[in-house]
């Protein structure tokens, strides 16, 4: 028994393994293979297994799967639509790749991520390049990508980003560059196809919301060859001779393709530099163009783009009572003031006024004059002592003072000079003595250095 089912495994394999060459032998979309060839090596296969009355496990019929398809196809090259895009916290990306008639789900692992050169998000066409591979627990076949470019319509998006990041670099899409919407605009122009729904609908909301605002129709073709400069004409027409206080840029909606004039650097240059603010209403809300970063205000439909380019004459006549009513408000209430400050200006409130200023003034005059004379008398004072202090240290160290308590001076009669060591003074040398009074002339007799020559 379980040879015949190693036989039998040997038979499927071989006749899997035909019909997979006859597939990739055949060049993509190709109609080559006919379904009378596959439908014969799938019978045979069936009435192989019948012979044998041997049967498969669901783990063995998914790794013999496995190992026909991993094994017959090398590396393959795959394109279509992202859908389901996810990446995981680990850095894996898991996805699906459609077209109108099969969808394949796709894996591409964390060490084939920094190939990117992209970030993959749904909606995109791409190229992937990859192996086939079969996920037993599942019964599931994937495509394992190790590389990924964007194609067809991808190209598109490619292109465009990396237009919009030049422009972007030169500070056409910044902030700071954006003109406010006037608050209350006379004329709104609108560059967009003459027999467009987008300028019909522009149209009605616009006389629904305020029939007082007119329209300037600049017609411009939105789509295919020479759409770009009738666009960017249009804007400068209508600046040149300052046709409108707002400017309205769009189209309905459309393919990618369709929208593609609106990114047209021409066209993002002439946005950008147009003195009229412009509002950019390019398509639907999902749909964008370069167009939307360089304009003054971005709206997601040509609807909205009215709208926001027209307010309601119910929310002007709402917002010029408020402005009314704040301004006779104002005006009563300094009105008020002004009458208050007339009346202090009577006879008696002047009086009144002058004394209630006067006094204080003189107050504090008289109360500053007495302190300065205190602090003048504090700091007299102080300067007297210091100058007695003074005084008496230097009478007490005046040489008459110290010879009246007495003391004498000693000179040396020959040389003239004050002794102030005994030891230098010879026996037998004459002496001046100075006292207080007087003067005496003596000879030494005797010398005596000790230190205790003051005892008795």
């Amino acid at each position: 028994m379980k040879r015949k089912r190693i036989i039998l495994r040997r038979n499927v394999v071989q006749s899997a393994n035909e019909i997979l060459s006859i597939l990739l032998s055949a060049k993509p979309q190709s109609h080559a293979l006919t379904s009378f060839s596959i439908r014969y090596k799938i019978t045979a296969m069936a009435h192989s297994a019948q012979d044998a009355s041997a049967f498969f496990s669901v783990t063995q019929i998914t790794n013999l799967i496995k190992e026909t398809i991993e094994s017959s196809f090398g590396t393959v090259i795959v394109e279509g639509e992202i859908s389901n895009c996810k990446l995981t916290s680990a850095g894996h990306i898991y996805l699906t790749l459609k077209d109108s008639g099969a969808q394949l789900g796709c894996a591409m692992w964390r060490s084939a991520t920094p190939s990117l050169s992209f970030s993959p998000k749904d909606g995109m066409l791409v190229r992937c390049t990859g192996r086939l591979t079969v996920y037993p627990p599942h019964g599931k076949y994937q495509l394992v990508i190790s590389r990924m470019e964007i194609a067809g319509a991808g190209n598109i998006l490619q292109m465009l980003e990396e237009r919009k990041k030049r422009l972007a670099a030169e500070g056409i899409f910044d902030e700071a560059h954006k003109k406010p919407l006037p608050l209350f605009p006379k004329t709104v122009g609108i560059v967009t196809s003459a027999t467009g729904a987008a300028l019909r609908d522009i149209l009605q909301i616009m006389k629904r919301r305020n029939p007082c605002v007119s329209a300037v129709i600049l017609p411009a073709t939105v789509q295919g060859e020479g759409a770009a400069e009738t666009i960017v004409r249009q804007i400068k027409v209508a600046n040149y001779f300052r046709l409108c206080d707002v400017l309205i840029v769009g189209r309905g909606g459309g393919s990618l393709e369709d929208l593609l004039p609106f990114s047209d650097e021409a066209v993002v240059r002439a946005v950008y530099e147009s003195n009229i603010p412009v509002i950019s209403a390019v398509g639907h809300e999902i749909d964008w163009a370069l167009s939307d970063y360089a304009a003054d205000f971005r709206a997601p439909t040509p609807s909205a783009a009215a709208e926001a380019a027209v307010p309601l004459k119910s929310d002007i006549i709402r917002t010029l009572q408020t402005y009314a009513d704040t301004f006779h408000t104002e005006i009563k209430r300094k009105v008020e003031n002004m009458k208050l400050v007339v009346r202090t200006f009577n006879p008696e409130n002047l009086e009144l006024q002058f004394r209630t200023i006067e006094q204080p003034l003189l107050a504090r005059f008289d109360g500053a004059k007495v302190a300065l004379l205190q602090n003048i008398d504090e700091k007299l004072k102080d300067a007297k002592h210091r100058i007695a202090l003074c005084t008496h240290v230097l009478e007490s160290a005046s040489p008459e003072k110290i010879f009246a308590r007495g003391y004498s001076m000693v000179r040396d009669t020959a040389s003239g000079e004050v002794v102030r060591d005994a030891s230098l003074v010879a026996v037998g040398a004459e002496l001046e003595i100075v006292p207080a009074k007087g003067q005496l002339t003596a000879t030494v007799k005797s010398v005596c250095t000790e230190a205790n020559r003051f005892i008795n």
